[in-house]
């Protein structure tokens, strides 16, 4: 195949980014993070830090663009969560279970491209979703409030990663990543919460809203031998304008950055077809306040929206995946893998949560490239993650009722990729 311009693809970036900001994602895997970006890696539970295998490999490790030669990758993926609340043991009339289900599935594109300029530097794009949360419950649980209308949120973030990579040794290569997020926020049927509001005309029920901010992503990679390869890398808190059609719901007047997270992996080639892989990945939710705060800030004097006002109370949580993937011939590449993440929401913290069950902590994934005659590699992944619930334990405060909110997550993905190299 001939080298396609840059240009061109730029301008399929920017294509795919706006078909991207239409779609509605509705990931929760690792809190509202992906578990993996990238068809190849999706299908090996999302592990890519020290095992790049397409052009999306980038948004793990912008270091790994000088592995990839030159390539691009589309792909696309269909999401069903399976998410629900059960409220117990409250005064004010609120009990019932609950489904969030009301909008399902979600689909998501995303796109890759890395170009080697020289035998020591590489360039790249990366265009994806970096996670969202979606809830819609028909049957509004703050209705004995008085709430109308369906009650659920719906968040949504995409990614545009440039990237430059350089080789400093043989083996050995470091990358950086300039990161632009574009993320959209809507929020309905939870009036009666905004009585707790420092601006209660700027709560819910304010249709969507849009906010752009920038960071950045660097990473290392080094192969030390045929066999073995370790990668790191560091994501910068993402800097986001606010979204002041909810600045009475959201800490610092409509606050939404996005954590800082970093990780490192290693990966093993016990023979020439079989590879070993590993990730760890630390997210740091607690340290953005209108997603870390807790609700007790609310009997603290901090009303929602405020400085230090309420947030939905998520701790900071570690990820690990493992991956297995085995070249069975020149035509067919298998994958498998399992990813554990911890819990972000403490038990405390369910009820602002009914919106945000990202509670999940198990996936399973499977996948398979097969490589055409031509040389087009074809990639599906099948990813699930079991049902989990989260029992609340002191979660309503008195003057809601008390009681105690369940929520609960479980997710199916399936995803096709095409990968292209020149």
């Amino acid at each position: 195949m001939k080298t396609i311009s840059l240009s061109a693809v730029l301008v399929s970036a920017g294509t795919l980014g706006l078909a991207m900001l239409a779609a509605s994602p509705a990931h929760a895997t690792d809190g509202y993070f992906l578990n993996g970006i990238g068809a190849k890696a999706k299908g090996s539970a999302g592990v890519a830090i020290a095992q790049p295998q397409d052009a999306l490999s980038i948004a793990a490790n912008p270091a790994a663009a000088t592995q990839l030669g030159e390539r691009l990758d589309v792909g696309v993926e269909i999401f069903i969560p399976n998410r629900g609340a059960t409220i117990r043991g409250n005064g004010a009339g609120l009990n019932g279970s609950y489904s969030g289900n009301g909008a399902n599935p979600f689909i998501l594109p995303e796109f890759g491209y890395v170009r080697q300029l020289s035998d020591s530097v590489a360039v790249g794009i990366a265009v994806y979703g970096n996670g969202g949360m979606n809830t819609v419950y028909k049957s509004n649980p703050f209705a004995s409030f008085g709430a109308t209308g369906p009650a659920g949120i719906d968040l949504k973030q995409i990614f545009v990663t440039p990237t430059v990579a350089v080789k400093l040794a043989e083996g050995q290569s470091i990358g950086v990543s300039p990161i632009a997020v574009i993320q959209g926020f809507r929020a309905t049927g939870i009036s009666p919460f905004a009585a707790a509001s420092q601006s209660p005309a700027n709560f819910t029920d304010r249709g969507t809203d849009w906010s752009a901010g920038g960071g950045v992503r660097v990473g290392y990679l080094g192969q030390f031998s045929d066999a073995v390869s370790i990668g790191a890398f560091y994501q910068s808190k993402i800097w986001a304008g606010k979204f002041d059609k909810y600045a009475g719901l959201f800490a610092q007047g409509g606050g939404f950055d996005v954590p800082a997270s970093y990780g490192a992996g290693i990966a093993v080639k016990p023979s020439a077809a079989l590879t070993i892989a590993a990730d760890v990945k630390r997210i740091e939710y607690s340290d953005i306040q209108s997603v870390g705060n807790p609700l007790s800030n609310l009997f603290l004097g901090k009303p929602l929206g405020a400085e230090g006002g309420p947030g939905f109370g998520w701790r900071d949580i570690t990820a690990w995946k493992l991956g297995v993937t085995y070249v069975a011939s020149d035509t067919w590449t298998l994958r498998t893998g399992y990813g554990h993440s911890g819990n972000p929401v403490p038990a405390a913290e369910t009820l602002f949560n009914i919106l945000a069950p990202g509670v999940v902590s198990h996936h399973l994934t499977a996948g398979a490239t097969y490589t055409t005659g031509s040389g087009v590699e074809l990639t599906g992944y099948v990813m699930h993650a079991p049902k989990q619930t989260v029992r609340g334990a002191g979660s309503i405060p008195a003057p809601y009722g008390a009681g105690d909110a369940d929520i609960s997550l479980g997710e199916t993905a399936f995803g096709l990729s095409a990968g292209f190299k020149f």
